[in-house]
């Protein structure tokens, strides 16, 4: 029998799908009690990664009270939404080490960072700092709307206006609802996504479905997760941004142990 060109093509057999699993708050207290212990486990790699972004806030603090070059604000705010996947990379290979028993060798763990750049983290990297750029115009546009394209003197000048004002309770009222909406997304995208991109050979953008399949399932637990993971980083901006130095690597230790909680093993 003649063998036709169809029937001697080799078909790569597809991925299995994903499975999500249902989880509940015992499955969030579990992941931020593992995260916890993953920043006792391995300290400076935490404190390490949580430097990056406390370094960032007092960068940005300095530009705006003391050297007064706003300017610089731009380059490092687009800097760090590139730059955050890979932050978090870091944080989730740590975890997962010692869930394996692996040696916390920090040289292989940036190995794996930077092996990321060929990988869909990459392309993740750009998604969030589209998200990012799609809130920096929103701000600007409901800054034009609410106050005018009026400029401030000063930091203390915007608060004022901004909490004394019905304009700038207005501008206050509808960004933080518009921001809540962008942060909801982003936070959906990211979530499982990021994780999932690093655990499992799969494309961009079924990382991302499959990250919103994990919150619309479990929307309870995991916006939950979401807004504690909000309240503890602006707790930690206050002693001069250094909290970040500690509740950025627990948190993403936890969202690691929370993403092995939500999607199934493989098999």
């Amino acid at each position: 029998m003649t063998t036709t060109s169809e029937d001697s093509v080799a078909f790569t057999p597809r991925p299995p799908a994903v499975k999500i699993n249902t989880i509940s708050f015992a499955d969030v207290r579990a992941a931020l009690a593992a995260g916890w212990r993953d920043f006792r486990t391995a300290p400076l790699i935490g404190l390490f990664f949580g430097g990056i972004y406390a370094a960032g806030g007092i960068a940005i603090f300095l530009l705006l009270k003391v050297y007064h070059e706003p300017w610089w604000i731009i380059p490092i705010a687009v800097g760090f939404p590139l730059i955050g996947p890979f932050v978090a990379v870091g944080l989730y290979e740590t975890s997962r080490r010692i869930a394996a028993g692996e040696p916390l060798n920090f040289g292989e763990i940036l190995t794996v960072i930077l092996a990321q750049r060929k990988r869909q983290v990459a392309w993740m990297a750009f998604v969030v700092l589209f998200i990012f750029w799609m809130w920096l115009y929103e701000v600007r546009m409901l800054l034009a709307i609410f106050l005018g394209f009026k400029s401030f003197s000063s930091v203390e000048a915007f608060l004022n206006i901004v909490t004394t004002t019905p304009e700038g309770i207005g501008f206050l009222a509808v960004g933080t609802g518009v921001g809540a909406a962008i942060s909801f997304v982003l936070f959906c995208t990211t979530v499982v996504g990021i994780p999932l991109l690093l655990d499992r050979e799969i494309d961009l953008i079924t990382g991302i479905i499959y990250s919103f399949k994990a919150v619309l399932q479990n929307p309870v637990p995991m916006i939950g997760f979401g807004i504690l993971v909000v309240a503890l980083t602006f707790l930690a901006f206050v002693p001069m941004f250094l909290g970040l130095l500690v509740v950025l690597p627990v948190l993403g230790h936890a969202t690691w142990h929370l993403y092995k909680a939500v999607v199934a093993p493989e098999g």
